[in-house]
């Protein structure tokens, strides 16, 4: 099992670490929509990074298929773990922030949501 300390200090760096991913990549964001992009458009937001060539290429495919994956996946763990779709819906659409931040920020949301569902059907027997 799993201590709730360790597991808290996870928790923390999870979301600090999709809190730093938000502070870093959105002033790029803000640059790119000044020049006209929209980014509630991701063909018009990967378009304009894969053409850039190289390194940008590389990584926006990466991205790009990542992003698909947890799309899909969040959705249908979701309902797996049984917090319904409803869930998984709302991670998606925070991942239009950023999947570097949405991602962390649901793996919280899993284990906390687990281990209260866990707890909640085994309840400790009193003496």
């Amino acid at each position: 099992m799993v201590s709730p300390l360790s597991a808290n200090i996870r928790h923390a760096f999870y979301i600090a670490a999709g809190i730093a991913a938000l502070l870093l990549t959105w002033p790029h964001a803000f640059d790119w929509m000044a020049n006209g992009g929209n980014i509630l458009n991701p063909f018009d937001f990967f378009g304009d990074a894969i053409a850039a060539g190289g390194t940008a290429a590389f990584l926006s495919i990466d991205m790009a298929i990542a992003w698909a994956i947890f799309m899909v996946w969040a959705v249908t763990d979701s309902k797996r773990i049984g917090a319904g779709q409803k869930w998984g819906w709302a991670f998606v659409a925070l991942s239009y922030i950023g999947v570097s931040m949405a991602f962390p920020f649901y793996l919280v949301f899993r284990e906390r949501y687990i281990a209260n569902r866990d707890r909640v059907a085994s309840p400790v027997a009193t003496a």
